[in-house]
């Protein structure tokens, strides 16, 4: 985690360097549209939609991985809960004890 916001904020620093050292205002068409801008703005604007696009494209991957961890939870407590009811039967199989001594 903290490798990949070290790399964010050299990122970062790029985009800003080379979008202060480009100021100069142009055209920016879209479609049927047009507008004159700071370069600055379109630079940044453009990276923030990376972001964002970057962003969304990782949002199936989480939510799998959360549903497969609520999942393996369930699983842990349902084993949990078993081992639990074993212990307490008597004649039920008995665990070995601590350092491999019968």
């Amino acid at each position: 985690m903290k490798a990949a916001l070290l790399i964010l904020v050299a990122l970062l620093a790029l985009v800003a360097t080379f979008a202060v050292q480009n100021p100069g205002i142009i055209v920016v068409r879209f479609l049927t549209f047009s507008g004159y801008s700071s370069l600055l703005v379109v630079i940044v604007a453009a990276f923030a939609a990376g972001v964002v696009a970057a962003g969304l494209a990782a949002l199936p991957g989480f939510f799998r991985r959360r549903s497969e961890a609520g999942a393996a939870a369930r699983r842990i407590r349902d084993l949990e809960a078993e081992v639990g009811d074993l212990k307490g039967k008597p004649g039920g199989p008995t665990l070995p004890a601590p350092g491999g001594a019968p």
